[in-house]
């Protein structure tokens, strides 16, 4: 540990990445509600596609937490929508077979003349992304020479700089334009989830509240109403996801209404200039990218630890800096964040992107909103830092049994039934 100013910066131990890539790889604009169960099997489906177009029938084989909750998450409906057109596809489902690589895993085949032209294994890691054991190495360009938050403070102390001016360094001034971009899809989408009502689709009979939430905190106190306006944005976006909508993974489409609830409740009641928002969006992207390169972000893969608890430290990192916290007060409410969703499960029921995944979105955008003002009454001095936590969540996923983590088999998924709406 050394120590600069009154400021602690903890060197960390042997990162497990050498580089980072592109936060444009992290915010992606994509239609709910998964992006591991949605997107990233669309997106393959895609490039299979495209080296058989002509084949005569393709199956598609699902794996693990993929198969387990995939039909909730609309996997089926993603895969077909782009191979059905093409030739007759079939889905096989296999919830009991974890493939080695990751819960994730697809086998594609396309067939021609009786014969298989080519099997292909691929994993949905998160976020919308796909890696095996080859295409690992293929991965997106690397940018970012520094992979951990600590060695990024170090370098904003050393600099005279903060978190958004590592981002510009490293991205390029055009980032601004990617991230306004970004931060225009995520105001369209709280404002439709604001004005739409109704049942959300999957058997639930989910209700949307985001529109209800609004109207009533028009009637409290000023603390309240503010709380109650940030539920809404949060349960705004996350309805919209559920729906199958569009969103903004931020880092992943089931935890997509905690970042964006955030900036835009600030925004609207802080009259906040638009350039500052897209400051603070790099920033939430730099503490996302850092948990997805040496973590996860899947839920089927650490648990919901990896999916709201990252969004809240996301959030939290990017309040603290629109209310002019210092690097070391912004990755102390980033740390506190992500610390206190330590062990969170994934358990959705039905597999659907519902319950209890709406209600944590909204509690997490208060959540880091609570971060910050913590860590904004410090000095930024604190004994465990961002990186530390971001292993520990590794390794709390890793060691949480595969029930609970993506497979609804277990938590809320297996003990939904004896909870009667009618109670």
């Amino acid at each position: 540990m050394s120590c600069i100013g009154k400021q602690f910066i903890f060197v960390p131990e042997t990162p497990q990445t050498d580089s980072m890539e592109s936060i444009r790889e992290l915010f992606k604009i994509c239609n709910g509600p998964s992006s591991s169960h949605t997107v990233g099997p669309k997106k393959a489906a895609e490039q299979f596609l495209a080296r058989h177009t002509d084949a005569d029938r393709f199956r598609v084989t699902l794996y693990g937490a993929l198969a387990a909750t995939g039909k909730g998450h609309l996997t089926d409906t993603a895969i077909l929508s782009v191979l059905q057109p093409v030739a007759p596809a079939e889905i096989v489902w296999k919830p009991d077979v974890v493939l080695p690589f990751h819960p994730n895993g697809m086998l594609f085949e396309a067939f021609r003349n009786g014969k298989a032209e080519e099997k292909w294994t691929i994993f949905s890691v998160g976020g919308g992304a796909l890696a095996n054991e080859t295409t690992e190495q293929t991965k997106p360009t690397d940018i970012y020479p520094l992979t951990t938050i600590a060695e990024i403070q170090k370098w904003c102390y050393d600099e005279g700089k903060t978190f958004w001016e590592y981002v510009e360094d490293y991205e390029g001034t055009d980032i601004w334009d990617y991230l306004a971009e970004i931060w225009d899809s995520m105001c369209k989408t709280i404002e439709r989830g604001i004005n739409n009502e109704g049942v959300l689709p999957g058997g639930l009979k989910v209700r949307r509240k985001a529109s209800t939430y609004m109207v009533k905190a028009k009637s409290y106190n000023d603390s309240l109403s503010s709380r109650a306006k940030l539920y809404a944005y949060a349960l705004a976006t996350s309805e919209e996801n559920a729906a199958g909508g569009i969103v903004v993974t931020a880092p992943t489409c089931g935890s997509s209404g905690v970042v964006p609830a955030v900036l835009y409740h600030i925004a609207t009641s802080r009259h906040t200039l638009p350039i500052r928002v897209l400051h603070a969006l790099a920033t939430a992207g730099l503490f996302g990218n850092i948990a997805k390169a040496n973590a996860s972000i899947s839920g089927a893969e650490v648990g919901c630890q990896g999916e709201v608890g990252v969004a809240c430290a996301m959030a939290a990192a990017a309040a603290c800096q629109l209310f002019g916290g210092t690097p070391s007060q912004i990755e102390y409410a980033a740390e506190m964040a992500l610390e206190h969703f330590l062990g969170l499960t994934c358990d959705p029921v039905c597999g659907l992107v519902q319950i209890p995944c709406i209600e944590r979105n909204a509690v997490a955008a208060a959540r880091a909103l609570d971060a910050n003002l913590y860590a904004a009454m410090s000095d930024g001095t604190h004994m465990v830092n961002y990186d530390k936590v971001v292993k520990v969540m590794n390794e709390t996923g890793l060691d949480m049994p595969s029930l609970y983590r993506e497979t609804a088999e277990g938590g809320l998924a297996k003990n939904y039934s004896k909870y009667s709406l009618k109670k």
